[in-house]
């Protein structure tokens, strides 16, 4: 028996019902699916090490477990910034409470003065000491989340013992088309890039933001900076989360001065920084439109929550080239305006 020839427009809507049902399957196994992802990219992203130190004579396993016990090492140093941090934000927590009291005094104060009244909205002055069992809850979901980081960290592990037999194999399926075997390697290298930029260009940011709040005496410092380490990851929106409680703190600590002295540390940050050294290390490698890296923000971070918009750009960029490997699919890439990305730079003449 023969199934009747489909329509294009058939075709397309299969393909939609197709993609439908396996994106509520990925959403149903969540957890599962990040821990894949993640340790996929991370694993693409430490494969070159490891090859690195397999030529200078380590075998495949010392290879893997001294790259393994570098990013722990990296994963230790940034739990303890960030424990230390809470624990100063926790112990210097009246001080914090009487700092607001007069912040929000001199704001019911200067409104006032300019006829608008406030009525009831600051006649009681919020219990920042109540927030201590939500930084603790948080705390102990962050001890949850470990459980994530240790299998991500062990599959990564795995993954990276087996990359050669898989590159290998990967290599033989393709041997009868170069060009899709030319995309998947280029693809990979934009990922590894973009990890290895962003995180660059993350780690000045991070180190220059904390280090002009610390100048500044704003309160944990350390953990602004770390947090902008982190959501630096988050492309657009990210940055300007981790401003938020800098600025808040700073609001406490200096007033309405304050405010303005850290928006303008995050404006010439983002002048320095985020602009012509992220544009110079990319080198204009990642020419993907600035909605699709907003939607895939939006889409990631439904699917698959922080770690969604944190790994939102490599998860696109393998997305994209599934799109582009198949025949069906790959008019979504031409659609988004992402042809560029597989065309072959021209030589210079």
């Amino acid at each position: 028996m023969t199934l009747p020839a489909l329509s294009p427009t058939e075709r397309v809507l299969l393909c939609l019902a197709l993609f439908v049902i396996i994106i509520f399957g990925i959403r149903m196994i969540g957890s599962v699916a990040t821990i894949l992802l993640v340790a996929l990219v991370l694993a693409l992203l430490l494969y070159p090490a490891t090859v690195w130190l397999q030529r200078r004579g380590l075998s495949v396993l010392a290879s893997v477990g001294a790259v393994t016990i570098a990013a722990a090492l990296c994963i230790v140093l940034f739990v303890y910034l960030t424990v230390v941090s809470f624990n100063v934000i926790i112990a210097d927590m009246p001080l914090y409470q009487s700092e607001l009291a007069l912040r929000l005094a001199d704001l019911t104060g200067f409104l006032t003065l300019h006829g608008i009244s406030t009525g009831d909205l600051f006649s009681t002055v919020p219990n920042l000491a109540a927030s201590i069992p939500a930084l603790l809850s948080s705390i102990l979901n962050f001890g949850t989340d470990l459980m994530d980081v240790f299998f991500v960290a062990v599959t990564t592990f795995f993954m990276l013992l087996e990359a050669p037999p898989i590159i290998a194999r990967a290599e033989a399926m393709l041997a009868g088309s170069p060009e899709k075997c030319r995309q998947l390697a280029k693809m990979s290298g934009f990922v590894v890039d973009f990890m290895v930029v962003r995180t660059e260009t993350n780690f000045v940011h991070g180190v220059l933001f904390g280090g002009s709040l610390a100048l500044m005496g704003v309160h944990a410092a350390i953990l602004w900076g770390v947090l902008t380490f982190v959501l630096g990851y988050i492309p657009y929106f990210g940055l300007i989360l981790a401003a938020i409680p800098a600025l808040f703190f700073a609001w406490l600590q200096f007033g309405i001065w304050g405010v303005i002295a850290v928006v303008a540390i995050v404006c010439v940050l983002n002048l320095i920084v985020e602009n012509p050294v992220f544009s110079f290390l990319a080198a204009r490698k990642f020419e993907i439109p600035a909605l699709v890296v907003i939607l895939s923000v939006i889409f990631w971070g439904w699917l698959l929550g922080l770690a969604g918009m944190l790994f939102s750009v490599p998860f696109t960029l393998m997305t994209v080239t599934l799109f582009e490997f198949s025949d069906e699919l790959s008019w979504i890439n031409t659609l988004l305006g992402l042809d560029p990305l597989f065309a072959e730079k021209e030589a210079p003449g």
